[in-house]
């Protein structure tokens, strides 16, 4: 990855509905090159879609909360994985180390609707226990472009 993969990702994370012409247009390179980078960048997996960033707060669920759970033995991670995958609340989960098996970042549309996303998640017999931890503000928003910013001057 170069200063041009790095600059138009920042272009399209910024402005990603400019499309490919404006963005060589702006740049000052060519139209094929854009597009060959885009879909260099694609093919390596770094970037991951084009889709819209939805709000879950905006569209009705502004409760985010983080379980840790712990599995029973014998259960399998993947077993649990599909099971969480099945509930639309669960945005995210982690096979991790430390206290807990598995982290997964939940929503909710009240905290007493959290409670039946937490009774859904733990209706799979793998699951022991969960604990919870309710998030009261968002500090720091999930972010990639500094890690980015980052590894482009790292070289």
């Amino acid at each position: 990855m170069d200063d041009l993969d790095a600059t138009l990702i920042h272009l399209f994370a910024t402005e990603p509905r400019i499309g490919v012409l404006e963005a060589s247009r702006r740049l000052g390179v060519a139209r094929g090159t854009v597009q060959a980078r885009l879909d260099k960048l694609g093919a390596a997996g770094v970037i991951q879609g084009w889709g819209p960033e939805l709000s879950p707060d905006a569209i009705g669920y502004p409760v985010t909360a983080f379980l840790t759970l712990e599995i029973r033995q014998g259960s399998g991670h993947e077993v649990i994985a599909e099971h969480l995958a099945g509930i639309p609340e669960v945005l995210e989960a982690f096979t991790i180390t430390g206290a807990g098996d598995m982290w997964c970042r939940v929503v909710a549309r009240s905290n007493a609707d959290l409670q039946r996303v937490i009774d859904a998640v733990l209706s799979d017999a793998g699951i022991v226990r969960s604990s919870t931890v309710i998030a009261l503000a968002t500090q720091i928003p999930y972010r990639v472009r500094p890690l980015l910013d980052a590894a482009v001057a790292s070289g």
